[in-house]
């Protein structure tokens, strides 16, 4: 049970290591499989064809491995051909090398006087162990360490231990990485915190479900309730004062655990000690502070949204509805204009003239009502918002109160408008103070923020600073404390600290760590290419310069309509295939199956696995759905996919899995007829949701019913490259 522990590889994967692949590229021949004159001189020492030919193979193998040949089962014939090719020996003597078993040790330890490879210590393990663990403080994937551990050992020509060692050493470090994080994030808690962690896997009161199932439920709606439902969640995690330093903890670690706590039931919980289920839990509730955080102002920014597309409605529905009157008064003032021309050409009385098309009090009426019946020459519609307010007051004084906001210098007035808000808010003054600021208000709302006596409207001010608040926030003028969609702009940055203590010459940029400097050379570059550009004009295609003005022909479609009939021709002659067939052939090219890393155990897919997981991806992709996937495939159970579903297929890792479909298609030579992939075309597609989600709305464009507009990216060579949740308005 002791080892076993510590075996983080399965044998194929372990194998993998341990192999000369036979298709090496030139690059690798070239940096370890040739030989020096040093190198041939030292071989050369040898007598017989199979003692130089295996004194050079067990060079190669120590140099691309960094492991013993004994350690290595085979070596490619096409690499002992090149290798016996340079030595001039014959390739059949390699089997007879190693009969005697303490050549190889001999050998191996001339190789490693000679060429200064060390052997593998404990002070060498102790040593690799400290290595390792400021890298798994920052990422625990045990893949990812263990190649780390080796390129180390590479590096310092230190001859490599059994994979056993290795893994061990990678187990030991992440185990104590470990420790040291759930330490941190648990030992600051004090016993009313903790109280406070287990009541949030109990049962909440009259419900069947826990607090932490409350806690992650997404509301499927925008609405000023839903807004007001999240931030009781946002206070309820703020109640637990969670006042943990992290750091000491790289974000990714924190983001990982969160990853884990995240797809945990509570009932899973209690099969930890107690400092990785505090920490667990932490983790998880500090991330959760993000996401509602962000999750709150999105609610806001469409109930903006919502808020200016009914004014837009409103004023459509009047326009519907006062289209006939509308039209009777265009006709009769347009006949009043032409009697008006006609009697001012023919020099009679212009009075006289109205009144023979329209009696002088029909007149002062038909005017009345136009004046009734006219909007604003601009045709805004924010004069119709007003009575919208009161919608905007259900939430909005808990917006201002719950959500902490940063901002630029430019946003200070506006910032300064907030907090007056927020005053008034909280003290039940009705008027605006005179001198709160107003220089942030756009033109379009200043008409209507002034009253006809000059004073400011409450309505209109609030609603112009909430909407001013949204597009500061979308643009990065203005920050939210505890955000991660929506942070400072300098918290994405490097802590100037640790800035100022780089050295210009030790980093690997290839651009100058000085902005004045890039700045000077980019304007340097611009400035060469646009007056290329000027000087060439005439000679680009479809490219032209008039009156000072850049015109750029319009693509024309360069493939001949005859080409149709010949790509249906081409398809009739493919097989017809099943899909899961194919997509298990994609997998086996490609291996994108592979970045489906489970996001607990941090274990690539096996075999059976791998089928589960592409049965899963099937049911969602093709919007089967698991259950009747399940049905449909007798050998995999419903419970497996959820649980593929649950534990590998999550964001980050889909992520991963397309860029490397995306990069094996890019490789690949006929895409290359299609593009070179660094041009690219983007369209929304809509797709219908039928149950309620906070991304659904509806858009008369696409008809009834609610869905989601998802934006796809796709290049010259036709894959897609990313894809985006759009929110629009309608």
């Amino acid at each position: 049970m002791y080892a076993r522990v510590r075996e983080l590889l399965t044998p194929e994967e372990r194998l993998q290591y341990l192999q000369i692949p036979p298709n090496l590229g030139e690059w690798e021949l070239g940096t370890y499989f040739t030989f020096t004159q040093h190198d041939l001189e030292i071989i050369q020492q040898r007598r017989r064809d199979y003692n130089r030919l295996g004194f050079a193979v067990q060079l190669c193998v120590l140099r691309y491995l960094g492991w013993t040949l004994s350690d290595v089962k085979e070596v490619p014939i096409q690499v002992l051909r090149y290798i016996a090719k340079q030595i001039n020996a014959d390739l059949e003597s390699f089997a007879s090398y190693g009969e005697r078993e303490a050549t190889k040790y001999e050998h191996l330890e001339e190789i490693r006087k000679e060429y200064g490879f060390q052997t593998f210590t404990l002070s060498e393990y102790r040593s690799l162990c400290k290595h390792l663990f400021n890298h798994a403080m920052a990422n625990g994937n045990p893949l990812h360490l263990i190649q780390l551990a080796l390129e180390e050992l590479r590096k310092r020509k230190i001859i490599l231990p059994s994979m056993a060692t290795i893994e061990r050493a990678v187990w030991e470090t992440r185990k104590r990485t470990e420790e040291k994080i759930f330490r941190l994030l648990s030992s600051s808690l004090t016993e009313i915190q903790i109280a406070k962690l287990d009541r949030i896997l109990t049962i909440m009161p009259e419900s069947s479900k826990t607090y932490l199932a409350w806690l992650r439920e997404i509301p499927g709606t925008s609405s000023p309730d839903s807004f007001l439902k999240v931030i009781e969640k946002l206070e309820f995690i703020r109640d637990l004062q969670l006042q943990v330093d992290t750091k000491g903890i790289h974000p990714n670690r924190l983001r990982q655990l969160s990853k884990i706590g995240s797809r945990y039931e509570p009932h899973s919980f209690r099969r930890f000690d107690d400092p990785k289920k505090y920490a667990i839990l932490v983790a998880c509730l500090l991330e959760l502070i993000q996401d509602l955080t962000d999750l709150a102002f999105e609610i806001h920014d469409r109930q903006i949204m919502i808020l200016l597309s009914k004014g837009r409605k409103a004023q459509e529905e009047i326009q519907k509805q006062n289209g006939k009157s509308i039209n009777e008064k265009v006709v009769h003032f347009a006949d009043l204009g032409a009697a008006l021309i006609k009697a001012r050409s023919e020099g009679v009385d212009p009075f006289v003239a109205l009144e023979a098309v329209m009696p002088w009090d029909q007149l002062i009426e038909s005017v009345e009502e136009a004046k009734r019946l006219a909007r604003p020459v601009d045709y805004d519609y924010l004069d119709l918002l007003e009575k919208k307010f009161y919608a905007l007051r259900k939430y909005t004084p808990t917006l201002l109160k719950s959500l902490e906001f940063h901002s630029t210098k430019s946003a200070e007035p506006l910032m300064k408008a907030v907090d007056i808000i927020r005053d008034m808010n909280e003290t039940g003054k009705r008027k605006v103070p005179e001198g709160a600021p107003l220089n942030f208000v756009s033109n379009r709302w200043q008409k209507h923020v002034y009253d006809d006596d000059g004073t400011i409207n409450r309505h209109y001010y609030e609603m112009a600073v909430l909407t001013e608040l949204r597009n500061y926030v979308r643009s990065g003028d203005v920050s939210i404390v505890g955000s991660r969609q929506h942070k400072d702009f300098e918290e994405y940055l490097v802590p100037k600290e640790d800035w100022n203590g780089i050295d210009p010459n030790a980093t690997k940029l290839a651009v100058s760590l000085s902005a004045k400097n890039y700045l000077e050379e980019r304007t340097e570059s611009l400035l060469q290419r646009l007056n290329w550009v000027s000087e060439h004009i005439d000679e680009l295609d479809g490219v032209n310069l008039e009156n000072g003005k850049l015109h750029i022909e319009r693509l024309e479609k360069d493939v001949p309509d005859e080409s149709r009939n010949f790509s249906l021709s081409l398809y009739e002659l493919l097989p017809r295939i099943k899909l899961t067939d194919l997509l298990m052939e994609v997998a086996n090219w490609t291996n994108f199956h592979e970045q489906f890393i489970h996001a607990s155990s941090n274990r690539t897919p096996n075999e059976e696995e791998t089928k589960i997981l592409m049965a899963t991806i099937m049911a969602m992709g093709t919007n089967i759905g698991l259950t009747k996937m399940a049905e449909a495939t007798p050998s995999i159970s419903y419970r497996q996919m959820a649980n593929a579903a649950q534990w590998r297929l999550y964001e980050n890792a889909m992520n991963k899995a397309q860029a490397v479909l995306v990069n094996f298609h890019h490789k690949l030579a006929l895409p290359s007829y299609w593009g070179d992939g660094t041009t690219s075309s983007s369209d929304g597609m809509r797709v219908q949701i039928g149950v309620s989600a906070l991304h659904a709305d509806s858009n008369p464009h696409y008809g009834t019913g609610k869905g989601a507009t998802i934006y796809r990216f796709v290049s010259d060579q036709f894959s897609t490259f990313y894809t985006k949740v759009l929110l629009l308005t309608h």
